[in-house]
Parts: C-alpha cells; sequence; structure tokens
C-alpha cells in the first residue's frame, strides 16, 4: 500500500510539472508585442523617439509659428529641451524647476500650471529668446544659455546637431517625414474611443496660433510648412485625440500597431491644401 501511495504521488508531481512546464513556457514562435513609437526621417536618416517625446518636439516647434519665427529659433529651443528634460515634460527638477524647458517659479517664468504646459512654456521661451539682442548671430548654445542663464551653458552645444536636423522635420521643410505606431491596446482603445477631431483643431490653433480649417490660405510663415508641421502634429498627438488617419498634400497616415514599417505615409487623393483629420 504504501508503495502504491508514493507512486501515485510520483505520477502526481510529474503531470504536476508537466502543466506548469508548458502553461508557462510562450511558444518559441510567439512574436512579442510592439512598443508605440515614433520615426523621424532626418536628413541622414532615421532616428527613433517615444510617442512622449515626439508629442512635445511637435508643440515646440509649432509653437514657433505662432510667433513667426524662423526655424533657428527652433533648433535653439530643441537644444535646450534636450539637454533640461530630453523632451519629457517633468513635474520636478532641480530646487523649483519645472516642465521641458526646466523653468523656475521663484525666477518668473509662471505659476506651475503654466509651466507644465507645453504651449505656455515653449511661448515663454521663445518671448525670452527673441528679447535677447542678435541671437540669431550667437551660436546655439549662447543663445540657450542667454536665455536660461543655467549653470553649464556650454551642455547645450552637444544637443545642437540633432537639434537642427529634428528642426528641419518639425516645421515641415522635409513634409511626411515623422510617422508613429502604437501598440495592439492602445489601438484598440482608439478605435472604440473614436476621434475627437474639434478637440484635436482647437488645440492645434492653441499651438500654432492659426485654426487648422483655414488652410491653405494661412500659409507663407517664415518657420516652415505650417501644413506639414500641423500633419506632422496630429500623427504624433493621434493617440491622445483618438485620430485614425491623417491626410494632406497627397499623402495619407493610418494608424497602426505593426512599428514603423507599416506605419507609413502613402499616396491619396489631393485635398486642395487641406488637413483632413479622422
Amino acid at each position: 500500500m504504501k508503495i502504491l501511495l508514493s507512486l501515485t504521488l510520483a505520477c502526481g508531481v510529474i503531470v504536476a510539472g508537466a502543466y506548469y512546464v508548458l502553461t508557462t513556457i510562450e511558444p518559441i514562435d510567439s512574436e512579442p508585442e510592439v512598443e508605440p513609437g515614433c520615426r523621424l526621417e532626418l536628413s541622414d536618416g532615421k532616428y527613433d523617439m517615444e510617442v512622449a517625446q515626439a508629442v512635445n518636439a511637435a508643440t515646440v516647434g509649432g509653437v514657433a509659428f505662432s510667433r513667426n519665427l524662423p526655424e533657428e529659433a527652433v533648433t535653439v529651443a530643441y537644444a535646450t529641451v534636450w539637454q533640461e528634460s530630453t523632451f519629457y515634460n517633468l513635474e520636478y527638477g532641480d530646487r523649483d524647476s519645472l516642465g521641458l524647458f526646466q523653468q523656475r517659479p521663484s525666477q518668473e517664468w509662471g505659476e506651475p500650471d503654466q509651466i507644465l504646459d507645453p504651449v505656455a512654456s515653449s511661448a515663454s521661451f521663445y518671448d525670452e529668446l527673441t528679447e535677447v539682442q542678435g541671437w540669431q548671430e550667437l551660436p546655439v548654445y549662447e543663445a540657450a544659455q542667454a536665455v536660461q542663464r543655467s549653470a553649464d551653458g556650454f551642455a547645450y552645444d552637444q544637443h545642437e546637431g540633432l537639434s537642427e536636423r529634428m528642426a528641419e522635420v518639425f516645421t515641415g521643410a522635409r513634409g511626411p517625414a515623422v510617422t508613429c505606431w502604437f501598440d495592439s491596446e492602445g489601438l484598440s482603445a482608439m478605435r472604440e474611443a473614436g476621434s475627437d477631431t474639434e478637440d484635436a483643431h482647437a488645440e492645434m490653433a492653441r499651438v500654432f496660433g492659426t485654426d487648422p480649417t483655414a488652410l491653405p490660405e494661412v500659409q507663407g510663415h517664415e518657420t516652415g510648412d505650417l501644413g506639414w508641421a500641423m500633419a506632422i502634429w496630429a500623427v504624433a498627438h493621434a493617440d491622445e485625440y483618438g485620430l485614425h488617419t491623417v491626410t494632406y498634400d497627397g499623402q495619407r497616415w493610418h494608424a497602426s500597431d505593426g512599428g514603423p514599417d507599416t506605419a507609413q505615409w502613402t499616396e491619396a487623393p489631393e485635398t486642395d491644401g487641406r488637413l483632413l483629420l479622422k
């Protein structure tokens, strides 16, 4: 009887162990979940960012249009943000520093909620930059330091090259040079929620200083190509506003969960200079 009981227990252990192995080991051919991201087509190659970073880059670049500033201003802003926050809207920092530019309420950059608003903080940065005499003739790091007055102003210099190439992209000079993709869960949530084009238009008007429905009559900004800059902003913010497609200038972007190879711009019917969001 003892021998039979031992054999029974041993068999039970083996079966349980086999069940554990079979239920915990993933199939060899299983595909890993796609991580959301955005890809920039820079003048010297591809560059990937997290969606949150691209969202903020699109907004910082877009606010320059509201001031009709040249692309060089965006380069200075980007070099600053790379150094201060790497394009994350931080709710903390050195002493009371906050946000993308790590601006400080104690130094009269505004209230915390204003500094944590990327549109307001970008506008404050550009307003201060234009007060710097001859800022366009200064090296990028000197222009940035004149605004920020940080402990190590030369640190901005290391970001000049990438910031300059990014400015070309986010100001629309390179056309459909940004694409973003999402994970399957995020894409499903977007489809269930539906697109909120009305709120997207309202926020774009706040960022760019121009209602996107006024395109193409409002082109001609010194900053860059307003239509493409707006289209890129919409792609980066697609998750937030549930946008499934962005169409502009004979090109259409579709929301995808398949990574950068499937989240591409493709040819589409002309829209007579209008930006279409769905």
